[in-house]
């Protein structure tokens, strides 16, 4: 029977990864070693060989010592050297990377794809694509870990986090909770299914929903009333959100911000935060409680969809070229006495 020493390597990073592995584990091996070594030949050389005997004082060198410490200080430079470059260049997604939201919750992963498809501790990805996952919790801190991909990212309630990676080989990977969530933490587990390009399509398309992610954002901003102050094409008493995302933000206080993924949830549900100048706070009440973690990506994914024209699952609304060429406002902000 196979007994392999850690998982299939079947992503763009899991080779980087397992080799400065194997360079951390040999460099551990090796300095063990001689530590032990020299410990023994010591204790060897230098053991007391009567009682009447009295060691003889040495008197250190000064040269010695400093290179005993250098030599190590370089070797352990190599591992930060080694990590950071693998860190840095898996930092930042790349900008076609294809998009999937993830929300755990005790004890399952939700998944959400922008066509509106949903799973329940499953993951369908290409083989050779980027893929960017946002990661989100509706309750405690969990970890989103997948073996065979070497990637692991701790998933904190209140606010997001972004991993992303690029699948090699077609197959079904082992998914994980990898920090203690609770008494069912050990059942928190799924799949990852790596799909030819091709397959994948198909998958898509035979998994029905009801409205792409941004349709359904829209559909919630609908409901919670979002529109009678956030009009699309002119100015109402709320920011023209048209082209909102992914702008830089002036706020009261002088400040600016990115308006993004981030920002946009902070707004929804504590939208006196940031508040952006020409508006006053304590106007817009908070969605605390009242939205899920679903369906605030699904706000995110709207509004993030009004500044791209003829994108898929983009709202129908006729773009105005004068609200256009105002200046980007804020999130969900409201002015105080402003009129429709």
């Amino acid at each position: 029977m196979e007994l392999p020493l850690w998982p299939e390597a079947a992503s763009a990073v899991a080779v980087d990864v397992d080799h400065l592995y194997i360079y951390l584990s040999l460099v551990s091996i090796v300095m063990s070693l001689l530590i032990f070594f020299v410990i023994f030949v010591f204790a060897i050389k230098y053991r007391r060989r009567s009682d009447t005997e009295v060691p003889q004082p040495i008197h250190g060198s000064l040269r010695l010592e400093i290179t005993w410490s250098i030599i190590p200080f370089l070797v352990m430079l190599t591992f930060f050297w080694w990590g950071a470059k693998i860190y840095f260049q898996n930092a930042v997604p790349p900008p076609d990377s294809m998009d999937v939201y993830s929300v755990g919750k005790q004890w399952m992963w939700k998944i959400q794809y922008p066509g509106g498809q949903r799973e329940i501790n499953e993951l369908h990805v290409p083989v050779g694509r980027p893929v960017k996952i946002t990661l989100a919790s509706e309750d405690v801190i969990h970890s989103f870990f997948i073996p065979a991909l070497r990637i692991k990212h701790d998933v904190v309630p209140g606010h997001y986090d972004t991993m992303w990676f690029t699948a090699t080989k077609p197959g079904r990977y082992h998914l994980f909770c990898a920090e203690y969530c609770g008494t069912e933490h050990s059942g928190m587990v799924g799949w990852v299914t790596v799909m030819q390009p091709a397959d994948y399509e198909n998958w898509l398309a035979g998994n029905g929903s009801s409205g792409t992610m941004a349709q359904q954002g829209e559909r919630l901003f609908e409901q919670l009333g979002c529109s009678t102050c956030h009009l699309l094409d002119r100015q109402g008493r709320c920011p023209i959100l048209r082209g909102v995302y992914g702008s830089r933000v002036q706020l009261a206080n002088g400040q600016t911000v990115l308006a993004d993924d981030a920002y946009v949830r902070e707004s929804i549900l504590n939208p006196n935060a940031k508040v952006v100048a020409g508006y006053k706070p304590n106007v817009m009440p908070s969605f605390q409680g009242q939205i899920s973690e679903e369906g605030i990506l699904q706000l995110v994914v709207y509004i993030k969809s009004l500044g791209i024209t003829n994108a898929p699952g983009a709202p129908t609304a006729a773009l105005n070229p004068a609200a256009a060429a105002r200046p980007t406002a804020a999130l969900l902000a409201r002015p105080d006495g402003g009129k429709q």
